[in-house]
């Protein structure tokens, strides 16, 4: 709920109305919010796998993210670790996921300099005849030649 909604129209209801809720609900909020008080943060639960993460991330490493978590699982377990498979290969794809986010290996666009390459394609303009055509880099100029064959 935001409480900009009860400033802007001055009645709960009018607040409810707008944010989809009761004016219960909103009275409860802004009372709250002119007490100052504040909602507490959530402390974050611990995950019945934390003990093994480590493990998982060193494993990943050294495999270089080419391992199933079905393969370490019996290793987490012997580790400690207490939670579902399903939670466990959620971990592992994590991991990957990080793993290969640090460890990318992009293509490396090609840098064409003026002049530098000439293209060139062969194409069947019919049964019989061929073309040839070479373009430089850059460059207005372009060569085309019919010919029987491609030999030439």
């Amino acid at each position: 709920m935001d409480i900009s909604a009860y400033q802007q129209v001055g009645s709960y209801r009018g607040a409810a109305e707008l944010c989809g809720t009761t004016h219960k609900t909103v009275k409860r909020v802004v009372e709250k919010f002119e007490a100052g008080d504040t909602a507490a943060g959530r402390a974050e639960r611990a995950h019945n796998f934390d003990a093994v993460a480590e493990l998982v991330t060193e494993r990943v490493e050294n495999l270089k993210g080419r391992m199933s978590a079905k393969r370490i699982l019996p290793i987490a377990r012997a580790a400690g670790c207490e939670g579902s498979a399903r939670n466990f290969r959620r971990l592992v794809a994590e991991a990957k996921v990080l793993w290969r986010n640090e460890h990318h290996r992009g293509r490396r666009p090609a840098v064409w300099s003026p002049g530098e390459y000439l293209v060139i394609d062969w194409a069947q303009a019919a049964p019989g005849q061929f073309l040839f055509c070479a373009v430089l880099a850059f460059s207005r100029w372009r060569f085309v030649a019919f010919a029987t064959d491609q030999k030439c």
